[in-house]
């Protein structure tokens, strides 16, 4: 390893796992920003959630490891090929399993929620993991509208969106257990929670893919993650958009910028190539109202694409960073330098749960960080 990955990694460890703020990471090995792995925990045709879920768990204990910084778990709802519904309680599994890394939400969509619910989940999962918790926030669903319907009941989907800022101060009241005097939750209190006497709480973070959770992240002075992966024409707007929102604040002297990015790497491009197409069939479904389980390489590679199929497929594959280890680096290189990025968080979504573990693993190698059988583990 270079003297700068050294060097590198000792302000990482002397700021603890979580960085000096519980929020700003340190690059490991010669990676240009901090890498971190953002779980979808995805659910391959022949395959079990049970297996998937596993395979979370190896992936957060690698990614401890390797000197990845944070590991998150996406909400999803309604969808066959994920199995990540219910964010706090996986967080609470991996939390069991790992003893450094940091955990998170990427997100929770609160709008499907209470806010004291969340406040009481993840005031719980701090209480079991001190100081590694990351409360990420959405406002979209993670679903269709049907769904979403269901999720928060009759007459509030068509709201739900524009009560967000209300939610998220309403939440950060619970999280700090502040409301005024004469406020109707005055004695309402989140527990685990201040009540029970000084305590520490999770970062909040603002999530999105658009301009308004970037704006109001900048506001509020917030770390903001961005949904690079499934949004990319908007990357570079809806960050120029926080940065130059962004008000200093107790939380942060400067903007902090996440980027979610789709990254798999194989020990073949030909391989890579195989396991992405798998991703991108099943988003087509998804897209086309057909959701499902993610097929296998051999039913992706058979798919009698249609041309407005190809056409799809191709654009979603262009912003997905894939091929040998070398070659990933290299495209995380060049998406670090173009967007500023402070962060990258790594979304490998394919068939295999082998590949996706063996991906981060590949990625680690490439970035020379720490080897999994060194004292870190």
């Amino acid at each position: 390893m270079s003297d700068a990955g050294d060097a590198r990694d000792a302000d990482q460890d002397a700021g603890g796992q979580g960085g000096r703020d519980g929020i700003r990471g340190t690059a490991r090995g010669r990676a240009p920003v901090p890498l971190s792995v953002l779980d979808l925990v995805t659910v391959g045709a022949g395959s079990t959630a049970h297996a998937s879920l596993r395979t979370s768990v190896e992936i957060a204990r690698l990614a401890e490891s390797r000197g990845y910084h944070r590991h998150w778990v996406a909400e999803h709802h309604s969808m066959p090929g994920v199995a990540s519904s219910s964010p706090a309680v996986i967080l609470a599994h991996l939390a069991a399993h790992t003893s450094r890394i940091r955990l998170g939400s990427g997100g929770v969509m609160l709008p499907n929620h209470a806010p004291l619910a969340v406040a009481e989940q993840f005031g719980t999962l701090e209480a079991l993991a001190p100081g590694r918790i990351d409360l990420g926030l959405g406002r979209a669903p993670g679903t269709d509208g049907r769904t979403a319907a269901a999720l928060r009941g009759p007459g509030r989907l068509d709201e739900a969106a524009e009560e967000f800022p209300r939610q998220l101060a309403e939440l950060t009241r619970f999280l700090d257990d502040d409301f005024p005097d004469g406020h109707p939750y005055a004695r309402v209190h989140a527990v685990p929670g201040p009540v029970q006497g000084p305590a520490g709480r999770p970062p909040l973070w603002l999530l999105g893919s658009s301009g308004f959770s970037a704006r109001l992240a900048g506001e509020l002075g917030l770390p903001f993650a961005y949904a690079h992966h499934f949004s990319a024409a908007g990357t570079l707007p809806a960050l120029d958009l926080y940065r130059q929102s962004f008000r200093p604040s107790v939380v942060l002297d400067a903007p902090y910028a996440v980027i979610g990015v789709s990254a798999l790497a194989a020990d073949t491009e030909a391989e890579a190539r195989a396991q992405v197409l798998t991703g991108a069939l099943s988003m087509l479904r998804l897209r086309s109202g057909r959701p499902g389980l993610v097929p296998t390489p051999q039913e992706a590679a058979a798919h009698p694409f249609s041309p407005l199929e190809r056409e799809f497929v191709d654009g979603w594959l262009a912003n997905i960073v894939h091929g040998t280890a070398d070659e990933v680096r290299t495209g995380l290189d060049e998406l670090a330098e173009r967007t500023g990025a402070d962060e990258l968080m790594l979304t490998a979504n394919a068939h295999s749960g082998a590949a996706r573990l063996h991906s981060y693993g590949l990625v680690a190698d490439a970035y020379e960080m720490p080897a999994a059988d060194s004292d870190r583990t």
